[in-house]
């Protein structure tokens, strides 16, 4: 149990930060299976839109630190190689 003033602090602000690091997450899981979900009904104009759409929140992500880089750029790669593959 936190007893210092600064510990009670931290405990509220790490709640706080775990709630909008959840959302943004969240989000950027939903970008990403809008992308998988037109690539799996092979729609190749709805799946470029929605990667498109996907990248910048990835990068978002890794700015506001809840994506490591590698782990956005990986995601992009594989969504992009099989838009790719599609054609």
């Amino acid at each position: 149990m936190a007893n210092t003033p600064q510990a009670k602090k931290r405990i509220r602000r790490n709640d706080r930060r775990a709630e909008i690091n959840g959302n943004r997450v969240s989000r950027i899981r939903t970008f990403i299976k809008k992308v998988e979900s037109a690539l799996e009904s092979g729609d190749k104009a709805a799946a470029t839109a929605a990667l498109a759409a996907a990248q910048p929140e990835l990068a978002r992500g890794v700015a506001k630190g809840v994506l490591h880089k590698n782990t956005a750029g990986r995601k992009f790669s594989r969504l992009n190689k099989r838009l790719q593959a599609l054609a």
